[in-house]
């Protein structure tokens, strides 16, 4: 791992005058930025604008970008840069289901052109993850706007982690349009990830739920030596945004993240179903219902004994309503997003209690990519043993507290938000 000689951390809030903040970050540790006060919601792109652009004047920019993109009057950020920025704007790179957000999980996104503004998209999920020297021959900085689901099991921090070390092994800069996290600041939860199963859909070490927002991360992931080779990063504060909003205090409107993370409710579902949704004869609503993620069902299952079950475990604010469906048995979910209640730790109760209920097929049933995806997504091989040996979901949840609190501390010099 290359030596961090310093980190330049630039942080454009907007001060009473529309004055940028600097302030730079030794080995990793920033010092105190100016907090914004008062005024309307603004996204890291609102801000942006507000300097004119002049984070990114006279520079030639590639932007990572996809349909969640868009300034809080609506413009695509692509179209807002392209119009500020003029040829300046060369490239444009798409996470994970593509530049419109239209292709599967884990399908393959091909090169295009983008219809919208003409520039070339690179895909960072296609034949290359990571942006290749070629790719960034034509760009002097790389900014990173994409709105995040607030969950590590999620591609798009692990392209703009892989891409912040592009950006530094081709001497470019990295520049992060702050956008909210959607299931708060505070919520922190969920096992670490062991480093023998980092991979795509777990890139960075962090809890599976970690209260922090893309520019955050960004800090974290160049100040921890999460990668071999660091840029220099700034990022755009957004403006009116604490740690105790969730996306309904936003006033956004909601941009389907993916086909299977349609409404602004879709992150907490995902992180209370999300392991078992990579587990074998599980049902978690996809492909048949206009809520993924809201289910939680396995093959042969009596859907009342699930339901008596998960009434029986208090976790306040979630409601649990028995389903049906094709074979499949189990409930479907209601979640109140202002509650406390531990979403990761619902995922390991319901996994439980169905494969206990299905008679261990859902554990015993995963074999070579599904299992390998199991246990990528939890961060490690433990919860399948555990679940096989008929460990306690209480035991289980119980470990991972160790591992929160220190996280807990550990991200406390990053954070930009009261």
């Amino acid at each position: 791992m290359s030596s961090l000689r310093s980190i330049q951390l630039a942080v454009l809030s907007l001060a009473p005058l529309l004055a940028s903040c600097e302030t730079s970050m030794q080995q990793g540790s920033p010092q105190p930025v100016a907090q914004v006060q008062g005024g309307r919601f603004m996204l890291g792109i609102d801000v942006l604008e507000a300097h004119n652009f002049d984070l990114l004047r006279g520079k030639r920019v590639g932007l990572i970008t996809n349909h969640t993109a868009y300034d809080s009057r609506g413009d695509m950020t692509r179209v807002a840069m392209k119009r500020a920025l003029g040829p300046n704007l060369t490239t444009l790179y798409a996470p994970e289901h593509g530049i419109f957000g239209t292709e599967q999980a884990g399908k393959k996104v091909r090169d295009r052109r983008d219809p919208v503004t003409g520039l070339p998209v690179y895909s960072l999920h296609g034949d290359y993850r990571k942006p290749q020297p070629w790719m960034l021959k034509n760009i002097d900085v790389l900014v990173f706007d994409v709105q995040d689901i607030g969950c590590r099991g999620y591609t798009y921090i692990s392209t703009m982690a892989v891409s912040m070390e592009a950006a530094a092994e081709s001497g470019k800069e990295f520049v992060v349009l702050d956008r909210p996290n959607p299931l708060g600041g505070w919520r922190i939860e969920g096992p670490p990830l062991e480093s023998q199963w980092k991979s795509f859909v777990g890139q960075i070490p962090v809890p599976y739920v970690h209260g922090m927002t893309t520019g955050e991360l960004a800090l974290m992931i160049a100040g921890r030596h999460w990668i071999n080779h660091v840029p220099h990063v700034s990022v755009a504060k957004m403006q009116g945004w604490n740690r105790s909003m969730i996306w309904q205090d936003t006033g956004l409107r909601w941009h389907i993240l993916s086909p299977n993370i349609p409404h602004s409710l879709s992150p907490a579902f995902y992180v209370a179903t999300s392991f078992l949704g990579s587990a074998a004869d599980a049902d978690v609503g996809i492909p048949w219902s206009s809520e993924p993620f809201s289910y939680a069902g396995a093959s042969g299952v009596n859907p009342n004994a699930v339901a008596a079950a998960a009434r029986s475990w208090g976790f306040p604010g979630v409601s649990f309503t028995p389903y049906e469906h094709r074979g499949d048995g189990g409930v479907h979910l209601e979640i109140n997003p202002r509650s406390n209640v531990n979403l990761t730790a619902l995922d390991i109760y319901l996994t439980a209690e169905l494969n206990r209920l299905s008679g261990g097929k859902v554990m015993s049933r995963m074999r070579g990519d599904t299992l390998n995806l199991f246990h990528k997504m939890y961060g490690g091989e433990s919860l399948y043993r555990d679940l096989r040996r008929g460990v306690s979901p209480a035991s289980i949840v119980g470990r991972w507290q160790g591992s929160v609190n220190s996280f807990r501390t550990a991200r406390q010099r990053y954070l930009l938000y009261p």
